[in-house]
């Protein structure tokens, strides 16, 4: 069973859409991952490693909107930090498909 959460404890996740400036390979994870550089408007442009190499390639996901959590703590990961939680549908280990909002919206834009 799931745990549950109040709403105060959801609402204090700070999930947002950002756009993808750059995305590369990322071999020194221990997962297949990508590095991926996000701009999320106001609140700047961060950082995510995110394993996302069974349904994309870096150069496709360039200029792609995301959405993710930015108010985590950084996490080391390998040599790189990673700065934010990118959102996904995980139907097992790896197979990861991003939650992307379906219209064009400012980056930085909060999701409620």
């Amino acid at each position: 069973m799931t745990a549950t959460v109040t709403p105060d404890q959801f609402f204090a996740v700070d999930i947002r859409v950002g756009r993808v400036l750059s995305a590369e390979p990322f071999p020194e994870a221990r997962k297949p991952a990508i590095k991926l550089t996000i701009d999320f408007g106001e609140i700047g442009v961060k950082r995510s490693s995110a394993q996302l190499t069974l349904h994309y390639k870096p150069e496709d996901l360039v200029g792609k909107l995301v959405v993710g959590v930015v108010n985590f703590p950084p996490r080391q990961i390998g040599p790189f930090i990673s700065e934010v939680l990118v959102l996904g549908a995980c139907s097992a280990p790896g197979n990861v498909v991003l939650l992307s909002p379906d219209s064009d919206v400012a980056p930085g834009t909060p999701i409620a």
